[in-house]
């Protein structure tokens, strides 16, 4: 799978100890940091390097799902994006530049909620309303979305993208929540896939910087110094960050 760029997918993860540079190994929250091989690395160009961080993770982690659901994402399908932060406003410019698709965002905070048709959703829906569910529905004639990305994880998040999962469709669990979904008869819609795809390969990593290099995609940044690295940590705690937070050496 390595040879393949699919670091991701490595069979030998377990033995290795560590994830590569700054995953587990040489962590990133300094001046420098040891890369293990040059293999590794994507060439930035232009890029802000400030900008581009966050496209490792939160900018690969989503792409990696949306390609693999394509099939699914012809024009007249609905895709459901569950969770708007890090992850969640660049999948929605992902699924606008990339696919035909119609886009409903949903979250629990109504800030992102109402900042997420200017990341590209077509309807945004608080999961604390009334009723999210029939609220969603109602905008996929009742059939439910071709596709789900939930990007949380948690047991509020899988019930709901079970509940909005369709016959034929797909649905994908991304987030680290650690929630399960139960798959069987009834559980979710007939012949629905449930998949758990995990971060992404190399080569997806430089169409992601391509897309981020042409402009299609623009991630949210919040900058701290090394000194504030705690208060990066508590405001992720609160859910207060504004996108992704970037650790700026100097």
């Amino acid at each position: 799978m390595c040879r393949l760029s699919a670091e991701n997918c490595c069979e030998n993860y377990a033995s290795q100890g560590a994830a590569g540079g700054g995953a587990g190994r040489d962590g990133g929250m300094a001046e420098l940091m040891l890369v293990p091989s040059t293999r590794l690395l994507v060439p930035l160009g232009d890029l802000d390097p400030v900008a581009a961080a966050p496209l490792t993770d939160a900018g690969l982690t989503p792409y990696h799902a949306i390609k693999r659901a394509l099939p699914h994402l012809q024009p007249g399908s609905t895709a459901v994006v569950i969770g708007l932060g890090g992850l969640g406003h660049l999948a929605l410019q992902m699924l606008r530049a990339l696919t035909p698709t119609k886009v409903i965002a949903v979250d629990s905070a109504v800030e992102k909620v109402e900042a997420a048709t200017a990341h590209g959703a077509h309807v945004a829906v608080h999961s604390g309303g009334e009723d999210p569910v029939a609220e969603i529905l109602e905008h996929t004639d009742g059939k439910g979305a071709d596709v789900v990305f939930d990007l949380v994880a948690v047991e509020p998040t899988v019930r709901l993208a079970g509940a909005l999962s369709r016959r034929g469709g797909e649905v994908l669990i991304v987030g680290l929540g650690g929630a399960e979904l139960p798959v069987g008869f009834r559980s979710v819609a007939s012949d629905c896939a449930v998949v758990s795809p995990y971060w992404g390969t190399w080569t997806e990593l430089t169409e992601v910087v391509e897309l981020a290099r042409d402009g299609v995609i623009h991630a949210a940044v919040e900058t701290f110094s090394l000194s504030e690295v705690d208060t990066a940590y508590e405001r992720m705690e609160a859910g207060t960050l504004r996108g992704r937070a970037v650790i700026v050496p100097g």
